[in-house]
C-alpha cells in the first residue's frame, strides 16, 4: 500500500462524489473512505474479510459496500458482514469534515443493538454447511447463540466448501485453512455445534427430532439446512475405492491420499465441480482426462461459445477432453468409454451433479415442490409447517422476479438465506428473501462470475473471450435474467444491484 493517500492528513471534501470511494492509509492500515448516496461519509477497513479483495474497486449500494470479487456485502454504518461469503466484520473509523478537508481521526466501534427473537426457542439448525453455519454465526453475532443448536452429520467442523475443489485440492492451501471460526466471530456466545450427529426423523406434532443414536432433541423452531449429496456414477467398477465423488472435506482427503501415488486421473462430467477438479489435479502434476456426454463443457448452462472458451482454458494446461462420450467400465488401471477408447486411470472423480437431501423433510410430511425438486417454502423461507424453515440447496422459494419456484445450489446463496433468516427471526429483516443468485468459479487463474438465474432461450456476447474480457447475457422470455463475466467485475456488481432492486 505504498503511496496511498494518508487519510489522517486529509483530502479535499470534493474528492469523493456520492456513491464514490477513495482508498488510503490510516496509521499503516488500508482504509476505504466512502460517501453514501445521501452524502454521509464512512470509513472502513479496505480489504474484504473473505479473501482480501481491495474494496475500493467494489461498489457502494444502499448503504452497503459490495466486494468486487465474490460479492460479499458489508454495512458501511457499522462494518457488519451482512451478506456472504464474508463472515467477519470490517473495522470502522471516525471521519471528520472541516476546513474544506475530510480526515480519518481514529477507530470507532458501533455495537449492533441486541434484538429479541420473534420465534419460539430453542432454534435447532440441521446441517453445518453454507446456510446452517452462516445462520448460526449471525444468530451468535446478534446475541442468540445460547438459544441455538446446530446438529451436523459431518465429523469435521464447519469449513469453506468452495475451497475443497479449488485451493485445498490444488495444494495451495492446507486443510486447516479451509476451516471456519466458531460462530459469532467473538462478538457473541457461539452457538454449539454437535458433530457426527445424524438426524433420522422429525415429529412436527411434538416438535422433536430423533437422532441416529436414538436420542430425542426438541425444538421450538427448526431450520433444515441439509444440503445435497453428490450423485453416484453407475457403471461396472464404480464401487472401486479409486472412484470418488467430491462434496466434503473428507472426500477431498480421500482423493489427495491417492494423488500422491497416482499419475493419471479421469474426471467424469464437465460440470463446474468436474472442471474445478480437473484444473486442481492438473496443478498437482497429474495428467487429466475429462469425459462428458455434452458437446462442450457447461454448454447447456453457459452456451456453446462459453463452453468452448472453458475448454480452451483447460486444454492450454494439458487437460484432454472426450466430449459426447460415456464411461462403460473401470477395471484394473483404466477407464473404458462407449467408443472402446481405453484411458489409463489411477483414480476417477465423478462430478455429475448433486441431489437435494429430502429424507428428513419427508419424515415430517413437509410439502415438496415438484417443479424444482425441493422443499416448498414461502418468501420468508417457511415450510408448510409454521415452525419449520428450509434454506440452501433443498429450499424451493418463490423467485421475486418471476414468481416461479426457484431452487438454487450455490454456496453464497445458501449463506445469504441463512443470514437473512437469522435477521428475520429478530425482526431486522422484514421483507421476503429476494437476493439475486450469485456464484463464481475459476480455472488456472481465470475467474468467472455468474449473476442471476436463467434457463436461457437466447444469449448475447459482449467483449472478446480471446482477451479474457467479456460478458454473456442470458435471456428468458425476452428479458436479461443472468450474466456471466470474465474480467468485468464492475458489470457483475451493477447487474446484481439492478436485479436486487427489481420488483415482481
Amino acid at each position: 500500500m505504498q503511496g496511498k493517500t494518508d487519510l489522517a492528513q486529509g483530502i479535499p471534501e470534493d474528492a469523493i462524489a456520492p456513491g464514490g470511494m477513495l482508498a488510503g492509509m490510516y496509521e499503516g492500515e488500508h482504509v476505504v473512505l466512502a460517501r453514501l448516496e445521501d452524502g454521509r461519509l464512512r470509513a472502513v477497513s479496505g480489504s474484504c474479510t473473505h479473501l482480501g479483495a481491495p474494496l475500493e474497486t467494489g461498489k457502494v449500494s444502499d448503504g452497503q459496500l459490495r466486494c468486487p470479487w465474490h460479492h460479499a456485502r458489508f454495512s458501511l454504518e457499522d462494518g457488519e458482514a451482512v451478506g456472504g461469503p464474508a463472515l467477519e466484520n470490517l473495522g470502522c473509523y471516525r471521519v471528520e469534515q472541516s476546513d474544506g478537508l475530510i480526515r480519518v481521526t481514529g477507530r470507532r466501534h458501533t455495537p449492533a443493538p441486541r434484538r429479541e427473537l420473534a420465534i419460539d426457542t430453542p432454534i435447532v439448525i440441521i446441517g453445518s454447511g453454507a446456510g446452517g453455519y452462516a445462520m448460526a454465526d449471525m444468530l451468535s453475532r446478534l446475541g442468540h447463540g445460547e438459544d441455538t443448536l446446530v446438529l451436523s452429520a459431518e465429523s469435521d467442523p464447519p469449513y469453506e466448501r468452495t475451497f475443497v475443489s479449488k485451493q485445498y485440492l490444488a495444494g495451495r492451501q492446507s486443510r486447516d485453512e479451509a476451516l471456519l471460526p466458531a460462530p459469532g466471530q467473538g462478538l457473541g456466545e457461539p452457538a454449539p455445534i454437535r458433530l457426527g450427529t445424524p438426524v433420522v426423523s422429525l415429529d412436527p406434532v411434538t416438535r422433536s427430532l430423533t437422532l441416529e443414536s436414538g436420542e430425542t432433541v426438541t425444538y421450538g423452531t427448526l431450520v433444515l439446512a441439509t444440503g445435497a449429496r453428490a450423485a453416484m456414477p453407475d457403471f461396472p467398477g464404480a464401487q472401486d475405492a479409486r472412484v470418488h465423488t467430491l462434496r466434503t472435506l473428507a472426500d477431498a482427503d480421500a482423493i489427495l491420499a491417492q494423488v500422491q501415488e497416482g499419475k493419471r486421473a479421469v474426471v467424469l462430467g464437465a460440470s463446474f465441480i468436474g472442471l474445478e477438479v480437473a484444473a486442481s489435479l492438473t496443478q498437482q502434476g497429474l495428467d487429466v482426462d475429462v469425459v462428458a456426454q455434452d458437446a462442450a463443457p457447461l454448454a447447456s448452462i453457459l452456451g456453446e461459445e462459453t463452453g468452448q472458451y472453458v475448454r480452451r482454458l483447460h486444454e492450454e494446461h494439458g487437460v484432454t477432453f472426450h466430449m459426447g462420450r460415456t464411461v462403460t467400465a473401470f477395471e484394473h488401471d483404466a477407464v473404458w468409454l462407449d467408443d472402446t477408447t481405453r484411458l489409463p486411470a489411477d483414480l476417477v472423480i465423478a462430478g455429475i451433479g448433486v441431489l437435494p437431501r429430502l429424507d428428513l423433510a419427508l419424515t415430517g410430511d413437509l410439502a415438496l415442490c415438484e417443479a424444482s425438486g425441493g422443499v416448498r417454502v414461502d418468501g420468508n423461507l417457511r415450510t408448510s409447517d409454521p415452525h419449520v424453515y428450509a434454506i440452501g440447496d433443498i429450499a424451493s422459494y418463490p423467485d421475486p422476479r418471476t414468481g416461479k419456484p426457484l431452487r438454487v445450489e450455490h454456496w453464497v446463496h445458501a449463506q445469504r438465506m441463512g443470514q437473512y433468516l437469522a435477521r428475520a427471526f429478530t425482526g431486522a429483516a422484514q421483507t421476503p428473501f429476494a437476493q439475486t443468485p450469485f456464484f463464481w468459479t475459476g480455472y488456472f487463474g481465470t475467474q468467472m462470475r455468474y449473476v442471476g438465474h436463467a434457463k436461457p432461450e437466447a444469449s448475447r456476447l459482449e467483449g472478446d473471450p480471446g482477451a479474457d474480457d467479456f460478458a454473456v447475457f442470458f435471456r428468458e422470455k425476452g428479458e436479461d435474467r443472468a450474466v456471466l463475466t470474465v474480467g468485468r467485475d464492475m458489470l457483475a456488481l451493477q447487474m446484481e444491484e439492478r436485479w436486487d432492486a427489481q420488483d415482481m
